[in-house]
């Protein structure tokens, strides 16, 4: 099962040409089963939580048409860059790259938005044990 739609992306983000839309569609399968892999590594099940709560449900389908939104908008002709910098007396030129190696990218502020990002607690005991 998918979170999202060809017509979720169309909706949410913006029409497609049918070579988006065909890209689209190879990309829903993989984008959710790499969600399902990474709630897999904090212990959680996404499928079950997703069917035990709409908003949740919701959130799922706006984090994987972000997440398949931003894989068409990466070139595939070449590396985008998101910062270039360059020189003419000294012949220099250097750039920042979108997703270095390109690819499908998840960032943690989707992950957390799905509650799979992992909690690390702790105490200090400042003082010693109390009696």
């Amino acid at each position: 099962m998918n979170f999202a739609t060809l017509d979720d992306i169309e909706q949410l983000w913006r029409s497609m040409t049918p070579e988006e839309a065909a890209r689209a569609e190879a990309l829903l399968p993989i984008v959710c089963s790499s969600l399902r892999t990474e709630a897999t590594k904090v212990g959680k099940d996404l499928d079950t939580m997703v069917a035990k709560d709409a908003d949740l449900a919701a959130v799922a389908k706006s984090v994987t048409v972000d997440v398949v939104a931003r894989t068409l908008m990466t070139a595939t002709d070449g590396e985008p860059m998101t910062q270039m910098t360059q020189s003419a007396g000294g012949y220099s030129a250097s750039g920042t790259f979108l997703v270095p190696g390109g690819g499908l990218f998840i960032k943690r502020s989707e992950l957390a938005r799905l509650g799979l990002r992992r909690q690390r607690y702790g105490v200090i005991e400042f003082y010693g044990k109390p009696d």
